[in-house]
């Protein structure tokens, strides 16, 4: 196939925003390097490293497989586990994270490989894209975090498989996907600061002026008309703001990150006691 001019730049972009592309083909080795090559993926001193450059069926022996830890037998050989209840995992972790570090390419790929492949990434808590339009890439989509199924090109059973289809067929819509991710998670981090400031100050408010004056500073409809209007809208105004192209100039967050993350919370508190000290000096 000819590789489309807007892959290599969309390749560049996904790995400034420190997402890792890697690729999986039927092709031959010589033929995925090359192909590989031209969309910058890898370059051309990177062609002759074997860890980078890698065919399927090495790749699958030197990670022994899979094993199910529920039942400890192979898959999907030996498991009879029902396949929403395996506990999959890689069975040589340590070759594997030796590996996936460096590895970008691989060749003669097998279903089971790429299975592999994705099953050992979410097995190091890694967030896995996929993507794919035929039938042998189902299983990969379907494990994967997020599986995304060609529209024009893609079969059927890919399109079952897939989260996310996308509709022109085009890589530059992954880059597109991954920037209103981003933008989404940031939007609810804003959302969830500016909610947490604005209630925490009314209970403390409410609270702590109750004690002083014997009675609430704030009435029933008062904390009423700050929920709908100033937390409510503002919220939303928040919540929807559009993409930036410089959110892609950033690290993803891990698995593992919080929403509401230790500076976020520092934020909180220090604009919650600067807000509090402003409407007590109003109030006395």
């Amino acid at each position: 196939d000819i590789i489309r001019s807007e892959v290599p730049d969309a390749v560049l972009t996904c790995q400034g925003a420190g997402v890792t592309v890697r690729m999986i083909t039927g092709d031959n080795l010589i033929t995925a390097k090359a192909i590989a090559e031209k969309c910058k993926i890898i370059t051309e001193a990177e062609k002759a490293d074997p860890d980078i450059c890698i065919e399927g069926p090495k790749f699958f022996d030197a990670m022994e497989g899979l094993t199910c830890l529920n039942c400890k037998q192979d898959v999907p050989i030996d498991c009879k586990c029902e396949t929403e209840n395996r506990r999959e995992r890689v069975k040589n972790m340590e070759a594997f994270r030796r590996l996936e570090p460096k590895m970008r390419v691989m060749a003669r790929s097998r279903p089971e490989d790429k299975y592999l492949l994705v099953t050992g990434l979410m097995n190091m808590r890694q967030v896995v894209a996929v993507t794919g339009d035929g039938t042998n890439d189902a299983p990969a989509l379907s494990k994967a975090d997020v599986g995304f199924g060609m529209n024009i090109a893609g079969t059927e059973v890919c399109k079952k498989a897939a989260d996310i289809i996308i509709m022109d067929d085009s890589f530059t819509s992954v880059v597109k996907a991954c920037m209103w991710g981003r933008n989404i998670y940031d939007n609810i981090r804003r959302f969830l600061q500016f909610q947490l400031t604005v209630n925490v100050n009314a209970l403390l408010f409410t609270v702590i002026g109750a004690i002083l004056l014997k009675e609430s500073p704030l009435q029933a409809i008062q904390l009423l008309w700050v929920n709908m209007i100033m937390d409510s809208l503002a919220s939303l105004a928040l919540a929807t703001e559009l993409p930036r192209p410089e959110l892609l100039n950033r690290m993803p967050q891990s698995k593992d990150d919080f929403v509401v993350s230790r500076k976020m919370g520092k934020h909180i508190l220090y604009m919650s006691l600067f807000q509090m000290v402003i409407l007590f000096i109003f109030l006395f």
